[in-house]
């Protein structure tokens, strides 16, 4: 998940990163949790942390309170990155050229887009209210930022020393061995089955004695 987001060029402004907390809102406060990576000083950016808050709805709707199936994540804010000069990867600069019609000359424009990067996290999508004014590829963003976000909360956050020893991704390794292991063994077991099946079936179909055979010989003659 995270691979797909991170970048080559993203890759040595990570190296500067020391730490992710999770600070979750205060009691009687609006449901919500901040996500806070600290970085230690670097040619990047002035910023010691970036944080992303996501807020919660932890309320049933009232119109289907059956429905309700715990809080859920219903918007999200990010943080102003101080970049430092020449040091913003989330920005690519491109030239194109024009040719004006009025004249027989071509002029060259210079202008910023956007760059894929794992710093757009800390810019996201702001979710509409109604959730309908939203085209399908912002949704599809949207939903993408939210898993994320229990990606972090869930999964990296509390095996933050496995991850750093390098332990949690061993324990991945090793679960999908197992699986595959299980599976050799239950077609282990399968072959052992039909073996024992046919076992059976031969001593169920016991060999007729020469005598009877005999005296079949007998009556066709």
């Amino acid at each position: 998940m995270l691979s797909e987001l991170v970048q080559e060029y993203d890759e040595p402004i990570l190296k500067h990163l020391q730490d992710i907390k999770v600070k979750f809102s205060e009691p009687g406060q609006p449901v919500s949790f901040v996500l806070e990576f600290h970085f230690e000083p670097n040619d990047y950016f002035t910023n010691s942390v970036l944080t992303k808050t996501y807020k919660m709805k932890s309320e049933p709707d009232k119109a289907d309170p059956f429905s309700f199936e715990g809080p859920e994540t219903v918007d999200c804010d990010g943080c102003t990155i101080d970049w430092k000069k020449g040091k913003n990867v989330t920005v690519k600069t491109i030239k194109k050229k024009q040719k004006r019609k009025s004249r027989d000359t071509v002029r060259t424009i210079t202008k910023q887009v956007r760059n894929d990067s794992f710093f757009n996290f800390f810019n996201p999508l702001k979710a509409s209210g109604d959730g309908e004014s939203l085209d399908e590829d912002s949704k599809f963003t949207l939903a993408s930022d939210f898993e994320i976000r229990h990606f972090f909360h869930k999964q990296i956050v509390p095996r933050a020393v496995l991850y750093f020893t390098g332990e949690a991704t061993e324990d991945d390794d090793n679960f999908e061995e197992g699986e595959e292991g299980e599976e050799e063994e239950l077609e282990g077991d399968e072959e052992g089955e039909d073996e024992d099946n046919a076992e059976i079936s031969s001593k169920k179909e016991p060999s007729q004695p020469s005598e009877c055979k005999e005296q079949g010989d007998a009556l066709r003659v």
